[in-house]
């Protein structure tokens, strides 16, 4: 553990001590991929492994996480829950827009929203007409100075002299394009979808290890965006009640 994760901890009260240490053990078995033992998430939080079974042991009473036969955590069916919780009718507007997309370009499809000094990817979808494309998790974080999600979603911000190139020119373009700026031999390209504060800003994003699908899908994701856009500033007459969590759309 960092740390700064380490200091915090011990500066915390009792309670909040021990809700951060359980939200860390989540976290953490929710990011493994193939679940954690106990012995494993009390390495990963430098706690005792009579400490990290009790919190283990809470979460799988409340059904976040479950425990195989053979002493290994893995996220439980109430996660979903959750995840469907976050933003429920922005998700639901985009992901009509974001399927047709992902068939029609041959390319991962990802729905990005700024949070602090970062991109985090909210939703995801996959062509289901290629053998062969990239993937990542709902939940990945990347910072706003590097990929083209994030300077996509810097471009909403006002102008900084000390900007990355690609925030500049996605301001000037209407989109953003990257090259191997996080993962080797992938390109995105994403496009900023227009809102009105008290919204974060959100984009569409593409991400592909063929050059060709990313190089003219700029002007397609940008229609793209701009048609969410207009579904989320008639949110409320579409559904009878404005998007959830998010301020219309312009």
């Amino acid at each position: 553990m960092a740390q700064a994760d380490q200091t915090e901890i011990v500066k915390a009260q009792p309670g909040s001590q021990t809700l951060a240490r359980g939200l860390r053990a989540l976290i953490a078995v929710t990011e493994s991929g193939t679940g954690l033992t106990t012995q494993e998430v009390a390495e990963r939080l430098s706690i005792h492994r009579s400490i990290a079974y009790r919190l283990l042991q809470t979460f799988v009473d409340f059904r976040f996480l479950t425990r195989t036969d053979n002493g290994v955590y893995q996220p439980g069916a109430r996660l979903v829950s959750l995840s469907d919780a976050y933003l429920p009718g922005l998700r639901e507007i985009a992901l009509p827009s974001m399927r047709r997309l992902a068939e029609r370009l041959g390319s991962t499809i990802a729905l990005f929203i700024a949070e602090g000094s970062e991109a985090v990817a909210i939703s995801l979808v996959e062509p289901t007409n290629t053998t062969h494309h990239l993937s990542f998790r709902a939940g990945m974080r990347t910072p706003l100075d590097r990929g083209s999600a994030a300077y996509a979603l810097a471009s909403a911000l006002p102008p900084q002299s000390d900007e990355p190139a690609g925030v500049t020119l996605a301001r000037e373009r209407g989109f953003a394009t990257s090259s191997g700026e996080i993962e080797a031999g992938a390109h995105g390209v994403a496009a900023l979808i227009p809102t009105r504060p008290p919204s974060p800003p959100l984009c569409l994003h593409l991400v592909t290890f063929r050059s060709e699908a990313a190089a003219g899908a700029g002007p397609v994701m940008v229609h793209a965006a701009g048609e969410i856009g207009r579904l989320l500033d008639g949110g409320d007459r579409l559904s009878g009640a404005r998007v959830s969590g998010l301020g219309q759309a312009g």
